[in-house]
């Protein structure tokens, strides 16, 4: 099951003496052990399972996605990317 790492925010900064609009995008993780298909909750929870001495799981047999979901940001002429 993935977890929420970092949500979703935006914010706005002058920069320059303009109002610039800060987006954090929204990331997700997946903790998945490599040998038996596991799904972990948390990153304490894969640590937990490789500091186990009764588990054979090393912390190469952890595998971790991230998945960033990010919206949609109009572009445009007058776009100022910085």
């Amino acid at each position: 099951m993935a977890f929420i790492e970092q949500k979703e925010s935006i914010r706005y900064e002058i920069i320059n003496g303009k109002q610039v609009p800060i987006y954090t995008p929204r990331v997700e993780i997946t903790l998945k052990n490599l040998n038996t298909g596991q799904e972990y909750n948390s990153d304490a929870e894969a640590l937990t399972d490789v500091q186990n001495v009764n588990t054979d799981t090393k912390a190469e047999h952890v595998s971790r996605s991230v998945h960033m979901k990010m919206i949609g940001i109009p572009l445009g002429n007058k776009t100022n990317i910085i």
